[in-house]
């Protein structure tokens, strides 16, 4: 129960999510993003799923390329002979080198499928991956703005393409506080990707997106925590 990640689960989390952002801060870029969120969520059990179905064109080509081996193999074995004499060596060269070109063929065009087949699937899973790690990124645009200095200095002085002070302390801290939530959200819908498909590079872009969502929860964490206890006071 506790030992696999339940997209629906995540999904659920999501969901309600973006209810407390459109209660908190309704018609926001945030809530936007978070909406997106919730689709992502929702078709990541199945595009993970159809990532690791097995291409069955494929599979079906690379077992035709097998039978085809195996009477090119049988209809050589059957056909050759052994010389009676020496002048006929030449002979049984030449039909085992065609023995073995017929199988590197047939071999390596097997290969080359097979291998299509893991091409394919890993590029859909980096692209479902990159399209979690562009959310993280535009979540992470939606917090730049949200300086705590600004409501905590009473000398600030804004210019004029400062942008807008329309948010008290308490609401900052409720945003970044759900900006944090998102980025922790993407890095468990990066790790369904990368268990349902057990390929090692779709395993390191799911990682990087984990640490890309990490680090920009660190950042959003050093804003709340100068909220919380102010520009260089120490959190003790």
């Amino acid at each position: 129960m506790y030992r696999s990640l339940d997209p629906r689960s995540i999904v659920d989390a999501a969901g309600v999510l973006t209810r407390r952002i459109g209660e908190r801060f309704p018609d926001s870029g945030l809530q936007d993003a978070s909406e997106e969120l919730v689709r992502v969520a929702g078709e990541v059990q199945q595009r993970s799923a159809a990532i690791a179905r097995p291409n069955l064109p494929l599979r079906l080509a690379i077992g035709v390329l097998g039978f085809l081996l195996v009477g090119a193999l049988a209809a050589a074995v059957t056909s050759s002979h052994v010389p009676s004499t020496a002048f006929a060596l030449p002979v049984l060269i030449q039909i085992t080198e065609g023995g073995i070109n017929v199988m590197l063929l047939f071999g390596g065009a097997a290969l080359f499928l097979f291998g299509t087949e893991r091409r394919l699937q890993r590029r859909r899973a980096l692209s479902a991956i990159h399209e979690l790690r562009a959310l993280a990124h535009v979540v992470d645009m939606r917090q730049l703005t949200k300086d705590p200095q600004r409501v905590l200095d009473a000398n600030f002085v804004a210019t004029a393409s400062s942008p807008a002070r329309a948010m008290s302390a308490f609401e900052i801290s409720r945003y970044l506080d759900y900006c944090s939530e998102i980025f922790a959200l993407i890095g468990k819908l990066a790790a369904v990707y990368a268990r349902d498909f057990e390929d090692a590079p779709a395993i390191a872009a799911a990682g990087d997106v984990e640490a890309l969502t990490t680090g920009l929860s660190r950042k959003v964490w050093q804003k709340l925590m100068i909220l919380r206890f102010g520009p260089g006071r120490p959190a003790s």
